[in-house]
């Protein structure tokens, strides 16, 4: 199976998967998750880890090109940070896009008074509709720290381990804050590694 086959079966699955998700899934595990809201601040710890990543991806894709502008060869963590820099920026402005297509509501109200499924049973798609209050999906969390760890998951695969654990405290930190149902995360997965993954084909296809 070629990489675009194997992207366009991942494409299948996540359809597959959000739309499973979104008919069985999203409210009771949101549902259950606030009945437990007792721990949301606990859960909500675990959600910061890639809110740093785009400033960081920002500082070094200038630094690593600043390095280039003098002269100097990228070693291969060089060029591994730029690979994750570019795939990190990209992923946030895919997902802010991504997000006003699909102008989904959110699980809790905690944005702008916003409308959500637990305060007001508003639970859906409105599509082309802007604003905060509609940016449930994809989720950007998820797919910021996708982003980064399909870069390092194919550059350096010994961090392979780290990077699914990364993953799976987001994940965690998410639907135990109630701040996404889990057909969003499913979604902000596959968009993070599509992305992470064609920037490192992008790369490998200049160097060939």
């Amino acid at each position: 199976m070629t990489a675009i086959q194997k992207w366009g079966s991942g494409l299948a699955a996540t359809a597959a998967a959000c739309a499973a998700a979104y008919l069985w899934l999203d409210r009771p595990i949101a549902l259950t998750a606030h009945a437990y809201h007792v721990y949301q601040n606990s859960f909500a710890l675990l959600t910061y880890i890639p809110e740093p990543l785009v400033p960081l991806a920002c500082a070094a894709f200038a630094l690593t090109g600043l390095w280039a502008l003098a002269g100097r060869p990228l070693s291969s963590w060089g060029t591994v940070a730029v690979l994750c820099s570019i795939s990190v920026l990209v992923t946030e402005l895919s997902k802010s896009q991504l997000k006003y297509v699909f102008g989904r509501t959110w699980p809790e109200t905690f944005v702008q008074n916003n409308p959500s499924f637990i305060r007001d049973g508003v639970f859906g798609f409105n599509f082309f509709k802007g604003g905060a209050a509609y940016a449930s999906f994809p989720s950007g969390h998820t797919a910021a720290i996708c982003a980064l760890v399909s870069v390092l998951w194919i550059m350096a695969p010994k961090l392979r381990p780290l990077c699914i654990l990364a993953v799976l405290v987001v994940v965690v930190g998410l639907i135990g804050a109630d701040y996404h149902f889990l057909s969003d995360i499913i979604a902000g997965g596959f968009v993070g590694t599509s992305i992470g993954w064609m920037t490192v084909a992008f790369w490998r296809a200049r160097q060939s």
